[in-house]
């Protein structure tokens, strides 16, 4: 017999360097937990409005980039925001960002475009710093510790068990 997965959940992300890739596959690993939740991560480069508008819920990870998202990410938000506009009201949505310094502006970037298609944000923004202030640092390849890719975790599986209840 098929598993009835009711509710989908779309982790659309950006990595240069691993970290953000880590945080957003212990999330997908977390959410996975949920026997009714669909589960699909999906490249920034790769996601589509049709893929957003089939989620019923959201998760943007990003690296921080200048203070900023990844230019990957504004991309898809470029590519797909007029064709999801008025299409996702009350959706909802978290968002994780791998820094090197506080993350705050990549996460307050995504919360304004959020606003704009009406989503619900169900946890504030999971931040990992990374603490990578030197060109070597930032352009190494990054190790998330395990405490935080337990907190991504954490992030899927109440995001997942929220869905699958009807909660969001």
């Amino acid at each position: 017999m098929a598993e009835d997965l009711s509710k989908s959940l779309l982790v659309v992300y950006h990595s240069m360097t691993g970290g953000t890739r880590q945080m957003a596959q212990a999330l997908c690993d977390g959410a996975a937990q949920e026997s009714g939740v669909a589960v699909r991560l999906l490249h920034a480069s790769q996601a589509h409005a049709a893929d957003v508008l089939a989620a019923d819920g959201l998760v943007f990870a990003t690296p921080e980039n200048l203070a900023a998202m990844s230019g990957q990410l504004k991309d898809f938000f470029d590519r797909c925001y007029y064709d999801v506009l008025d299409q996702v009201n009350g959706r909802p949505y978290a968002t994780l960002v791998c820094a090197g310094s506080d993350g705050q502006g990549a996460v307050r970037q995504i919360e304004r475009i959020a606003t704009g298609w009406r989503l619900r944000a169900v946890a504030p923004a999971l931040v990992v710093c990374t603490h990578a202030q030197t060109r070597e640092a930032i352009a190494a390849p990054k190790h998330i510790a395990p405490d935080d890719l337990a907190r991504c975790q954490a992030l899927g599986e109440a995001l997942a068990g929220g869905l699958a209840l009807g909660v969001f």
